[in-house]
């Protein structure tokens, strides 16, 4: 059996309904008419699952309650509807000192879908921690 299991379906038009997992419903519209394109939910996906690894990051560098995390992201297509680029802005409620590079190298370590991107789109990421 697989990690991970997701039925699709696109009864007409261009709006594809998912479950994954046999629990969770998500909605994908291409045109962006009834629910985020896949672009849009890929830069959702991205940040969502950038922010759990920046918290294990800032942990192992002994930062245990980094506070509230706020990750804007901007990305941008190319002629064809491809992303071209994506960039995060990302907000830490508590310092990190001197070690806020050496945090974000680690949570680009640990983050899947950073992982699972090609090298010319992952994401560019500023920081500050303690605002």
């Amino acid at each position: 059996m697989a990690d991970i299991e997701v039925e699709s379906t696109c009864e007409e038009g261009y709006t594809v309904e998912s479950i994954i997992n046999g629990e969770w419903e998500l909605i994908v519209d291409a045109l962006s008419e009834n629910g985020p394109s896949p672009n849009e939910v890929l830069a959702a996906d991205y940040a969502s699952c950038y922010i759990p690894a920046l918290r294990v990051a800032a942990d192992k560098y002994g930062h245990e309650d980094i506070g509230s995390v706020d990750v804007e992201v901007a990305a941008g297509l190319d002629e064809d509807d491809d992303l071209e680029y994506i960039d995060f802005h990302v907000e830490v409620e508590e310092s990190l000192a001197d070690e806020e590079q050496d945090i974000v190298e680690l949570a680009e370590d640990i983050c899947h879908v950073h992982s699972a991107l090609q090298d010319d789109l992952h994401a560019e990421i500023t920081i500050e921690s303690g605002v």
